[in-house]
């Protein structure tokens, strides 16, 4: 196993994991650091879902891995904490774009979502994507960094009912 070291710490490098149940509580701690609603983007969570419960967690785990026909779903993994998740849409969405993520808060400013953003461009290159349009607020400024970092170019900034968003494309 190839291990990153420095001085002071050692630890297994981040991985991208299908949604699993094995993952149920290292799940919810990063669900809860978010705290309440529904904003981490990659996890595809519904209103609906009652992922507190382990029946729950199984239908919606379930429910991800049926939906693969239409998308690519992944946990950023690391050390056995769930760090975040992003999801890559088959098909373009022009809401949200092909691809959404997040990193929870205590994960944040360490180039998880860069390092993922670029794995998750190699998975669209091998279903043979040719471009890729990626959504984030204006006002996200690491998100911004994410995407221009992996190549995005800005194709327009539109003023939405919920905010100033900014749409990227990536060519593959």
């Amino acid at each position: 196993m190839d291990l990153r070291c420095d001085v002071y710490i050692c630890r297994v490098p981040p991985t991208l994991v299908p949604p699993t149940t094995r993952l149920h509580a290292a799940w919810l701690e990063a669900h809860a650091e978010w705290g309440p609603g529904l904003h981490e983007d990659g996890f595809g969570l519904a209103a609906s879902d009652q992922v507190a419960t382990a029946e729950g967690f199984r239908a919606w785990v379930s429910r991800s891995a049926a939906d693969a026909e239409h998308s690519t779903c992944r946990w950023i993994v690391e050390d056995e904490k769930v760090q975040g998740g992003i999801a890559l849409r088959h098909e373009l969405n022009e809401r949200t774009g092909h691809i959404g993520y997040g990193i929870r808060p205590s994960a944040r400013g360490r180039g998880l979502g860069s390092w993922a953003l670029a794995s998750m461009l190699d998975v669209a290159r091998l279903r043979g994507m040719g471009r890729v349009l990626l959504v984030c607020a204006a006002d996200n400024v690491a998100s911004v960094h994410t995407i221009e970092r992996n190549g995005g170019t800005l194709a327009e900034t539109r003023v939405m009912p919920r905010g100033t968003i900014r749409r990227y494309w990536i060519d593959l």
